[in-house]
């Protein structure tokens, strides 16, 4: 998926979607149907000088609560247990752990977080909204268990996400 350079535009719809002003964004990482931003690229390391793994981060009301509700009915235990059982499944997540630890260091190296990634990987299941992130972020097959969260809620790429009601 290629990144797009956050735009004034973008970082006030993402302050109003997080509800915080945003902070070392790099990049707009994926983009709603209707461009409005659902993932930001965000620096290893904050300006504070804190190091921050998460990489990828899910901005996007709508997809945010639709993961909350996923995981606050048990499913990231269902699929530990998927994790658990199925070889193959293994050695995609182990990839997209691989693949993300690459590349942010190619952004920076920080060292208080070498080897860490982010949502689990690459044993874990521990939360969606990262995996889905990295997933929207990467594209199809780049992290299978955000591929399979993802496609848990109904998430369709063609289709704007922003009229979507939040109940709470």
């Amino acid at each position: 998926m290629p990144l797009s350079k956050a735009s004034q535009a973008d970082l006030l719809e993402m302050q109003a979607q997080l509800g915080r002003p945003m902070r070392d964004v790099l990049a707009i990482a994926a983009r709603c149907a209707c461009g409005k931003p659902l993932v930001v690229q965000t620096k290893p390391r904050l300006a504070s000088g804190e190091p921050f793994p998460t990489f990828y981060y899910l901005t996007h009301p709508a997809l945010t609560a639709a993961l909350s509700t996923l995981e606050g009915a048990g499913f990231m235990a269902t699929l530990q247990d998927r994790l658990a059982a199925d070889p193959a499944l293994q050695v995609g997540y182990i990839k997209a752990h691989e693949d993300y630890l690459a590349e942010r260091e190619a952004i920076l190296d920080v060292p208080e977080i070498t080897g860490i990634s982010a949502g689990g990987m690459p044993t874990r299941v521990k939360c969606l909204h990262a995996l889905a992130a990295h997933a929207l972020a990467k594209g199809q097959g780049a992290n299978p268990i955000g591929d399979i969260a993802l496609a848990e809620i109904g998430f369709d790429p063609k289709a704007c996400l922003c009229k979507a009601v939040i109940s709470s």
